[in-house]
């Protein structure tokens, strides 16, 4: 049976607009079912069942009424019927029943499907998957990273987002721009780290984190191997101050202490990365004392101070790659030795795996070429017995250096280690030097100490056959590894020499 309409929409565009419309909604039907049942859900299939099918059924459903209008005016030209300048419901007319009972169901099944779309596009478009999977090639260094981090199980959207409409509102027009610069290929390698436009930590870290409660000390114990021919371990453990020695005291010392509620430290950086501070403010909130400490190398007369914005410190000045740490090699190659992906009865094979490390490639596929051929030529080289009798630990060294090196370095992107400053530390990057150095200095004469002491105490150091012990409570002297140093490094920054590619 014929079903009667409107004259009206006897056109092709409302036609072509009603079939557009049509097999839209039943393919988002059919692949939101598929997707639900089967488990085929992915991010390229949400970004077509939650955006791309909808803009398309929505583009059919607006062509019907241009249609419609464009038929309407074309009559009133030709003088086909009578001329109306409002249209008329009659629904004693069955062409007019007709297109009233079609209007409403559909519109009402529009109205539930786009509520539960919308809903569904919602959690698509904060999701881990639509983050860090659908500009796959843009956000592959950072996804990869956060995959190894310790948020793994945190979504993107808990940090970067948070709570609230109008950062969720600024969050997606922010994400607009850059589906723009991922388009035209305008996304900047390495992309720059958002400190701008971050959120407090306050409302995202400490959703969880409740800093004032971190008093515990902690054990850290490290494994370091030399460049030499034994890839000598070099072992050392830490008691890490992170709060006062006994809990009940609090944040009064450590080094939680720069969050205590009763102490507020602002400071003026010169540099959009915050690596160099001028000026620091310490306000006692209790007793109302303030000092003013500034960089003695760095004088208000190079600077202008007035110019900088005061901040107050928070978590992420230090805490600033929580998620998406590239470590350098001279960690994840530590590391790697440690965990026995790479060999340590190889010789030589770490100060092998630095030299390699330290090229730039031009691609992570070229680097991978380079590495295995770089380390089979010098064991072929200078170590011809190994080469031909116990090629299984060479191949099980190349295997684990390019494995580390695909969870660090991303040369598409132009990102490693280094393009990305992790204040927490103070090896490869200034960190806790950037304040720490002996430099600032307030009028009273009070310093902001080069103190390791402040931070950490050793407990335990040296290689395995000589291995300096003392108790918890007390003390060693650092004593740097190698023979080579001798005391340069006391009057040194760490980050001097430490580029990353040192043990």
């Amino acid at each position: 049976m014929k079903i009667k309409l409107p004259h009206s929409t006897q056109n092709w565009i409302s036609l072509v607009g009603a079939t557009i419309a049509l097999i839209s909604f039943f393919m988002i039907v059919f692949l939101f079912v598929v997707s639900s049942i089967f488990g085929k859900d992915n991010s390229y299939l949400g970004l077509i069942i939650y955006i791309a099918l909808p803009a398309v059924l929505i583009f059919g459903l607006i062509l019907i009424p241009v249609g419609m209008w464009r038929k309407t005016v074309k009559d009133k030209k030709k003088k086909i019927g009578a001329e109306k300048d409002w249209p008329v419901i009659d629904l004693n007319d069955i062409r007019h029943r007709n297109a009233f009972m079609i209007f409403s169901i559909g519109t009402s099944i529009f109205l539930l499907a786009s509520a539960v779309g919308g809903y569904e596009a919602f959690h698509f478009t904060e999701s881990v998957e639509f983050c860090g999977k659908l500009c796959h090639s843009v956000m592959k260094p950072e996804y990869t990273a956060y995959q190894n981090s310790p948020h793994a199980r945190v979504a993107c959207v808990e940090c970067h987002v948070g709570t609230g409409a109008s950062w969720y509102v600024r969050s997606k027009l922010s994400g607009l721009y850059q589906v723009y610069a991922v388009t035209l290929g305008t996304v900047p390698k390495p992309i720059e780290t958002p400190i701008k436009n971050l959120r407090p930590a306050r409302e995202t870290c400490e959703e969880c984190h409740w800093p004032q409660k971190f008093y515990a000390r902690k054990l850290r114990f490290e494994k370091h191997y030399l460049n030499d021919i034994n890839n000598t371990e070099w072992d050392i453990t830490l008691t890490m101050k992170i709060g006062s020695q006994i809990s009940a005291f609090g944040l009064e010392e450590g080094i939680h202490w720069h969050i205590n509620p009763n102490v507020k430290i602002e400071y003026k950086a010169s540099d959009s990365k915050r690596e160099n501070i001028p000026w620091v403010r310490y306000t006692n909130l209790k007793t109302g004392e303030v000092f003013v400490y500034e960089n003695k190398n760095n004088t208000s007369k190079k600077i202008n101070l007035d110019s900088l914005e005061t901040r107050v410190m928070d978590c992420m000045d230090c805490h600033n790659r929580p998620s998406h740490n590239y470590k350098p090699p001279a960690i994840f190659i530590n590391n790697a030795i440690t965990a026995g992906k790479i060999p340590k009865d190889l010789p030589q094979i770490k100060f092998v795996a630095m030299d390699i490390l330290g090229k730039d490639f031009s691609s992570t596929n070229s680097a991978m070429q380079e590495i295995a051929n770089y380390i089979y030529t010098f064991y072929k080289d200078n170590y011809p017995e190994i080469y031909q009798y116990k090629r299984f630990l060479i191949d099980k060294a190349i295997s684990g250096i390019q494995e580390e090196f695909k969870k660090n370095i991303f040369p598409e992107m132009k990102v490693r280690w280094d393009v990305y400053p992790n204040n927490i530390g103070h090896l490869e990057f200034k960190g806790c030097f950037r304040c720490h150095n002996d430099n600032h200095v307030s009028k009273e004469g009070r310093i902001i100490k080069k103190d390791c002491n402040l931070c950490h105490t050793i407990n335990s150091q040296g290689t395995k056959e000589n291995l300096q012990i003392t108790s918890v409570n007390t003390e060693l002297e650092f004593k740097h590894p190698g023979n080579d140093v001798g005391d340069k490094w006391k009057s040194m920054l760490c980050v001097d020499c430490h580029t990353g590619l040192n043990p």
